[in-house]
């Protein structure tokens, strides 16, 4: 907090410093037990707004937190993004697009720098908008395009921001909730070097395709899977001499056969190495045989062979609500750099939502 020479707390920011990093600090209610104190907040996120006596912040993880401009005590405009301790430096806007790359739709189109993505409903990452930087006409009229391009598709219109780094999309947030549009699953992207994940040890046989198997396919969580679903899998997957002349994501698959003939992988995983960075996604065990090391293993044996193909950086997306997978990835060195949020637009409760992720 801000403390003048004479050491008393100060308010040092205004309804000017709307879009900067802030920290703030505000009275609440006294406490049961001693009702003479008064209790103090801090509140630490991006101010995306200050209207009519009261201040909005968007907090790292998405959350808004409303301020009574009359119970503010401190605050001050802090660096837009805290250093790294740890892993590799990465900013958000490389991120989503390395992120975005590795999880194709079979469908886009540009308005001005957002993407529009569609994949007949396979996944929110594949059917929302990508809106990095500016559409190219006003926000309203930006959202009414966007609804309309995906209403001729049969699908709601659901836009994919960011928050919690540098560069990324408090603002945008604040704006789509302004406008009810619903903000759904929010999941985090972990990045981490990927050396020491490749340095586990392997303690399980581990094939490595190019194509996603039947057997592959048996153990994925997401059933009834059709050619639409393939391709954002494969995600435009080059063939070994592709991928060698430099043709794009190079796509892999892991499986740890089952232990009889003819029974689904004990585990899987999947793999995308583009440039520096290696994306890891679909790291699934049988329930069975959880907590035996086997997830560990896909995820050496993939980040082996991305070693191999010139990476030396790791990501990941998590669901903040899933901490089994959490505890896995930070044991392997992964740490948070940023969630990611969809917002699902106004009144699109009736029509059919696309699948998680």
């Amino acid at each position: 907090m801000e403390i003048s020479a004479a050491g008393r707390l100060e308010v040092r920011i205004t309804a000017a410093d709307v879009g900067k990093r802030v920290s703030v600090r505000r009275v609440g209610h006294p406490s049961a037990s001693a009702v003479t104190e008064e209790r103090f907040t801090d509140t630490v996120g991006v101010l995306t707004s200050w209207d009519n006596g009261v201040l909005v912040i968007t907090r790292r993880d998405g959350e808004v937190v409303r301020i009574a401009e009359s119970s503010l005590v401190a605050g001050k405009v802090v660096p837009a993004a805290p250093a790294r301790r740890r892993g590799p430096a990465a900013t958000y806007p490389e991120l989503a697009r390395i992120s975005a790359r590795a999880w194709r739709p079979v469908e886009s189109e540009r308005l001005g720098e957002w993407e529009l993505r569609a994949a007949a409903g396979f996944t929110r990452r594949a059917n929302s908008v990508l809106p990095l930087g500016d559409p190219g006409m006003p926000l309203d009229d930006a959202l009414t395009a966007v609804r309309r391009w995906y209403g001729d598709r049969g699908l709601p219109a659901y836009v994919q921001t960011a928050t919690g780094a540098e560069g990324t999309q408090e603002l945008l947030c604040a704006e789509l909730t302004e406008r009810g549009w619903v903000r759904e699953v929010t999941a985090e992207l972990w990045i981490a070097s990927l050396a020491p994940v490749a340095d586990r040890e392997v303690t399980a046989e581990v094939l490595l395709s190019r194509e996603a198997d039947e057997a592959w396919l048996a153990r994925y969580q997401r059933k009834g899977l059709g050619e639409v679903a393939l391709r954002v899998l494969g995600s435009g997957s080059p063939r070994a001499s592709e991928a060698e002349r430099g043709g794009g994501p190079s796509v892999w698959f892991a499986t740890v056969p089952g232990a009889e003939a003819g029974a689904p992988p004990a585990a899987i995983g999947r793999c995308v190495v583009d440039g520096r960075w290696a994306g890891f996604a679909a790291v699934e065990v049988d329930p069975s045989l959880r907590r035996r090391g086997l997830a560990t293993a896909v995820m050496a044996a993939l980040a082996g062979r991305a070693l191999e193909e010139g990476a030396s950086a790791a990501w990941l997306q998590v669901e903040t609500d899933n901490a089994e997978a959490r505890a896995l990835y930070g044991g392997l060195g992964f740490a948070a750099h940023h969630a990611y949020h969809h917002y699902r637009e106004p009144a699109a409760d009736g029509a059919s939502a696309a699948g998680r992720g």
